[in-house]
Parts: C-alpha cells; sequence; structure tokens
C-alpha cells in the first residue's frame, strides 16, 4: 500500500499528524513538499528521512509534476491504492489533479485533518492560496507539453486512395507520452479501466493533431459498442455509435481500434466523409454498410463514388473466434474462415468487410485494403508488429488505442506535415 503525506502546507513532517506512519514498515511512504531547496526548512532532514526504509520525497517541481512522479512510482511498484492524509482544503485540491492524472484503476482514500488539529501554530494560522480549478488544468496541460515524445518521433499512415481534398490518416503507437508499456507511446483513448489518464490522452491527441494538420479542430471518436449505429452529425447525438458521417467542415472524425479496424469513408463528389469502428460484432451486424448507407440516404452520396480506407487490424493469421462464433462470417463467404473443422478458427474480418462493402455497390477498386495489390500494402496486422501498432489480441486487457481520422479541407487548406503513405514505414 502507498501513503501520501501532504506537507505542501505543514511546516515539517512531524508537524503532521501522519508523521506516525514513518515508523510503519511494508508501506511506501510518498512525502508531498514544497520546493527541494525548503527540505530543511521544511524538517525533512536526513534522519527523518532515513526513519523509513521506503520513503519517496516529491519536493520539485510544481504540483502537477510532483504528483505525475507519484503516478510513475505507483505504476513501477504495481500500486493502486493510496491513502491520503491532508487538510480539508488540500484535498479539494489534490481531488482535481487526482481527475486528471490518474483513472478508476487508482483508490485515493483521503484522511483529512482540521487545521486546528495541527501540531503548531505557524501551521494553523497561515492562509494559504492554491490554485483554482481551470489554472490546474492550465498546469497539468503546460507540464505535459514538455514532457519528451517516447519511441520517436509521430509517424502516421496515409492511403493512396483518399483524394486530397480530405485530410487523413492512421496513427501508430510513436511520438506520444504515454509511459506503461502496453500503452506507450501515442495512446488515443481513455478508460477508466486503464492506467493512462484523461490529460496524458489529450496530450497525445494533440501532438497528433499538430503533426497531421488538424489542430485546433476538435478529434471526435466513435463511442464504441460494437454494434452499428451511425451518428449523422447534426441529428441528435445516439447513446452509443460505431460510425459517423458529416458533410461539415471544421470537424474530425475518428474510428479507434487496437485490432478492431478503423474504416475512413470518404464521397469526393458530395465532399462527405465518414469514419467507423468494425470489430468482429460490428461487423457481422454491418457498420460499414450501415456508414455507406447513411452516407447514400442523408447526403445524397452513390455507391459507386464512395471510397473506403481501412486501417491496421488484426489480420487473419492472428485472430480466433469459437465455432458458433466464426460460422457468421462462413455465412457472410467461406474464405473468410480458412480452418472451419478447428476448435478456435481463423477469422479474416478484412474480408468480411470487403465483402459486405462490395455487395452494397462499392466498387472492388475503390476500397483499399490488404487485397489492394495494386496499391503499397495497407492494414498491417496489429498483432504481428509490435513496434508500431497497438493490440488488445497481444498485450491484454491494458492495451493502447490508435485511431482513423478524416476531415474535411476548407478550400485553399493543406496538410501542414507530410505524411508517410499506407505500407512504408517512416517518419514524417
Amino acid at each position: 500500500m502507498a501513503v501520501l503525506l501532504d506537507l505542501t502546507r505543514c511546516c515539517s513532517s512531524c508537524c503532521s499528524p501522519g508523521a506516525s506512519l514513518l515508523q510503519e514498515a511494508d508501506l511506501h511512504v510518498f512525502l508531498l513538499c514544497g520546493a527541494e531547496s525548503n527540505r530543511r526548512e521544511n524538517g525533512l532532514s536526513d534522519p527523518i528521512l532515513g526513519s523509513h526504509r521506503s520513503v519517496h520525497v516529491l519536493d520539485s517541481g510544481s504540483t502537477a509534476e510532483r504528483l505525475y512522479r507519484l503516478k510513475r512510482s505507483l505504476d513501477d511498484l504495481d500500486l493502486s491504492a493510496v491513502r491520503v492524509l491532508t487538510t480539508a482544503r488540500r484535498r479539494e485540491v489534490l481531488a482535481r489533479y487526482q481527475e486528471m492524472l490518474f483513472t478508476a484503476v487508482y483508490t485515493f482514500d483521503y484522511d483529512v485533518t482540521q487545521a486546528d488539529k495541527l501540531t503548531c501554530s505557524d501551521c494553523c494560522g497561515s492562509a494559504h492560496t492554491d490554485s483554482p480549478e481551470g489554472e490546474a488544468e492550465e498546469e497539468v496541460s503546460a507540464f505535459l507539453q514538455q514532457l519528451p515524445a517516447l519511441k520517436g518521433d509521430i509517424r502516421t499512415l496515409r492511403s493512396t486512395l483518399i483524394p486530397d481534398c480530405f485530410g487523413h490518416g492512421f496513427s501508430t503507437r510513436s511520438g506520444g507520452v504515454s509511459y506503461i508499456p502496453t500503452l506507450s507511446s501515442l495512446n488515443l483513448f481513455s478508460s477508466s479501466r486503464r492506467r493512462d489518464p484523461r490529460a496524458v490522452v489529450e496530450e497525445n491527441r494533440r501532438r497528433l493533431a499538430v503533426h497531421a494538420g488538424f489542430h485546433p479542430m476538435p478529434l471526435r471518436l466513435v463511442k464504441v459498442n460494437h454494434a452499428s449505429d451511425v451518428w449523422v452529425l447534426g441529428k441528435p447525438e445516439p447513446e452509443s455509435y460505431d460510425s459517423m458521417v458529416t458533410d461539415q467542415t471544421g470537424v474530425v472524425l475518428a474510428g479507434q481500434g487496437a485490432d478492431c479496424l478503423p474504416i475512413l469513408f470518404a464521397d469526393p463528389v458530395k465532399k462527405v466523409i465518414g469514419a467507423a469502428h468494425a470489430g468482429w460484432r460490428g461487423t457481422v451486424m454491418g457498420v460499414a454498410t450501415a456508414t455507406v448507407d447513411a452516407m447514400v440516404t442523408n447526403f445524397g452520396c452513390r455507391y459507386g463514388d464512395i471510397v473506403v480506407a481501412v486501417g491496421p487490424s488484426v489480420g487473419v493469421c492472428c485472430f480466433t473466434l469459437d465455432r458458433e462464433q466464426a460460422a457468421d462470417f462462413i455465412s457472410i463467404h467461406p474464405d473468410c474462415v480458412p480452418d472451419p473443422e478447428s476448435a478456435r478458427p481463423h477469422v479474416d474480418i478484412l474480408l468480411a468487410n470487403r465483402v459486405l462493402l462490395q455487395r452494397r455497390g462499392v466498387l472492388p477498386e475503390h476500397i483499399h485494403d490488404n487485397m489492394d495489390a495494386t496499391r503499397p500494402p495497407v492494414t498491417p496486422c496489429t498483432s504481428c508488429n509490435p513496434d508500431d501498432f497497438f493490440s488488445h489480441v497481444r498485450d491484454g486487457l491494458n492495451f493502447g488505442t490508435q485511431v482513423g481520422f478524416l476531415w474535411i479541407k476548407e478550400s485553399g487548406e493543406q496538410v501542414s506535415a507530410p505524411e508517410s503513405q499506407m505500407g512504408q514505414q517512416g517518419g514524417p
């Protein structure tokens, strides 16, 4: 277990009621102090620091930096439960940072001490002021922006099929600030069940936007439900949806994936775009065809004008299902399941989506996936390429997420950063 002893508003570790914890064994004690130059003024002498075998002093940088160091230490120690000893006023401050820098994986148990219970008059009478909520967010953002990129620079992949009147790309895993191995480094989705917090993911998205040329437009991700609902922007937003379509400029649509297919749709005639997340369930339910149907129904598109690019996703080499589930893909096309007699047959989700789209009227040459031999190879297997992509199949529950993103360019707009073509490796 970890204990965070908040000394920011105490004159010394002996003043705080939690000082006795320094004598307890089997605890990792973190002392949240003021500036390092004030360590001795705050009473943190070497004898006190040496009184416990596992004392970590957080005394340099902003509050955001010190709590970020706490998080990294917790992750290194594989700890998630933290007991916090602080005052009522400081609890409100720390809770704001907790919301931005931690997720529900971590539990914080606040042990609040009233100011009049502090053991010296200096601490009781001090009139400290803390940063309001807006300033705390700015502090966290500024701190994360100055962190170095991990795993090299950002690299995005582009399809040669989507015309230049659209901006688009598929992210890889390099160039972000996420440090946990399975999330490192450009993880673009924050979940309460994972250790990458909202603020870190927002910084990763900001870096992607700057690199790809759509900053400061918002990146709008689908609300994954592993189904086939489509949100037409401008209409009421559904509770969940795995696809979006629009003819609006000024917004970037994104479909996420970590083995599931991020699929981008574009009609250069009507200037309409779509983005979808297609897992195996969504594929069977027809999310790809539901997307092109929505483009046709709501914007007057023609199936023959729509082009489709499928991003990095798990290949038939690495993806298996139970026989009953695989049977749904056999019904789409027998070639989708090359080994139907296996206990867990391999399933080709890419082929299934291509078959369904072609049946709906999308031209075969208007689908850019790994079956298009006339273009550079696309949709590399996420599970087979750990240096480049996140994978749920490979990494388990604490996996990262990449996205396919697409927007309609304003007249005369240019993408600010050059991109590598899909199927080619290399930096910007």
